[in-house]
């Protein structure tokens, strides 16, 4: 049985024990009086037989399903032949690479690759022995669980008090899964980076006027030997982002303080969605749209004026890019307006306040903490656009103020050094881990300057 049969199965298992758990738990209350002689809910007996069944097994299946591969692994290994085994690592690890695939069925062996035919059926007959001891073992262990709670079942049984631990623990290892995950994240992102700062020097990648990450791939071919001054890259993301802001802050706070003071409930239900669906257009489609509309029409418009417009620009990235998150700033920046009490409005305008002095003194002041998380959610996702910026900015790092020039981003550059042939070890594709982790570094810096600032005024409306 496979993987994800087996799932199923324990699925339907949880359930059959859950309604076990429930009618014992009835049972134990019709022999003691009733219901109320029961310390937890019917429903909480059933939920305690169905964790029973599940969970030890699952957590069997999982381990089981993760250390298959290298057990799989290690014992076809040892039934290659000895000219196969003294291959190097890499070498073994293609032959292996193979047999997988050929199991399958993504390839299929030559006649002069008997060995690896012969491996693969070796190799399908370990893993369906595998899933089969796996299947008996995991249901075994679900059954003998859900018998040994099912005995346990009485009117004195702490159930509740049981679930509610089991939740809790569940609850701290999915917290602690995603703080490791982050943190595995972080680690992988700085020792590649560390790597390259042992090639290239910091002072150099942070402070260099001129980047050019081309480096020769072998020893006789001409090439570049790189240069990696991230200066323009930076640049070019602030010039984007910049222009984004001054396009999405704006219109985004200005349509949410009219949609939550101003405009009435019925405007506000069909306003407010319309306003969304631009946060669920895909960036591809907003990238063709600056790169097919808006950039012809800015250098068209600059040509009628007498000024040097690329048909690539920042221009045309950020004020796309801008339209797309207006949605980040109004409807966060709403929903934050509208949850400011109404006792403060009133209290404004009985003081001889008008509507607009009531707006701007006492509601936006008041959400100024939310408003602000979505500025930095905005500020964020506009950091980290790709599309828009390859089909609309273009590739090129130039160290310009000049909005309509094209420029690229620190995103933009990290697909492009991650693409191709490079060596993973090079300086070219170690500097995408540097440019991550000076990115990492930068959204922290705002998520600080954000939390300072909701603390700030947090402490006047509380």
């Amino acid at each position: 049985m496979d993987f994800p049969a087996l799932l199923l199965v324990l699925m339907l298992l949880a359930v059959g024990a859950y309604v076990l758990g429930a009618r014992k738990a009835m049972a134990a209350a019709a022999a003691g009086g009733g219901i109320r002689s029961l310390h937890s809910l019917p429903s909480h007996y059933g939920m305690l037989t169905a964790v029973a069944a599940v969970l030890p097994a699952l957590c069997l299946a999982v381990v089981w399903q993760a250390a298959q591969p290298p057990v799989l692994t290690a014992l076809l290994k040892a039934s290659l032949p000895a000219e196969t085994q003294a291959l190097s690592a890499g070498e073994f690890s293609l032959i292996i690479n193979d047999i997988t695939n050929v199991v399958a069925g993504n390839f299929t062996p030559g006649a002069d690759q008997t060995v690896i035919a012969e491996a693969a059926q070796r190799y399908m007959k370990l893993q369906d022995t595998s899933d089969l001891l796996r299947t008996g073992i995991v249901l075994l262990l679900a059954a003998v669980s859900t018998a040994l709670v099912y005995a346990r079942i009485t009117a004195r049984l702490r159930a509740r008090n049981i679930v509610e631990g089991v939740l809790k623990a569940l609850l701290i290892v999915c917290s602690a899964f995603a703080i490791f995950t982050t943190i595995g994240i972080v680690l992988s992102v700085l020792f590649e980076a560390l790597r390259f700062f042992k090639i290239v020097p910091p002072h150099e990648f942070l402070f260099g006027l001129d980047w050019s990450p081309q480096m020769a791939i072998r020893a006789d071919q001409t090439g570049s030997s790189g240069a990696f001054g991230a200066v323009p890259v930076f640049a070019g993301t602030m010039l984007i982002a910049l222009i984004a802001m001054i396009v999405a802050i704006p219109i985004g706070l200005l349509s949410a303080i009219y949609l939550s003071e101003y405009a009435g409930e019925r405007l506000r239900t069909v306003a407010k969605p319309l306003l969304e669906i631009l946060a669920g257009i895909p960036t591809v489609v907003y990238g063709f749209f600056a790169a097919l509309t808006v950039a012809p029409l800015i250098r068209d418009l600059g040509l009628s004026f007498n000024l040097p417009v690329s048909s690539e620009s920042a221009l045309a990235a950020g004020l796309v890019m801008g339209i797309m998150i207006i949605p980040f700033v109004s409807s966060l920046s709403e929903d934050v307006l509208h949850a400011v009490p109404q006792s403060l409005r009133d209290g404004s305008l009985a003081l001889g306040a008008t509507k607009f002095e009531t707006v701007k003194n006492v509601v936006v002041p008041a959400a100024l903490p939310g408003i602000v998380g979505g500025v930095l959610l905005a500020v964020s996702r506009a950091i980290g656009e790709t599309m828009i910026v390859v089909m609309a900015a273009g590739l090129s790092a130039n160290l310009t103020a000049n909005p309509f020039q094209a420029v690229t981003t620190v995103t933009v550059q990290i697909v492009t050094l991650l693409v191709g042939d490079q060596e993973f070890d090079s300086p070219k594709t170690l500097a995408a881990f540097a440019l991550g982790l000076v990115l990492f570094f930068f959204t922290l810096f705002l998520n600080f300057i954000a939390l300072r600032v909701v603390q700030k005024y947090r402490e006047q409306y509380e």
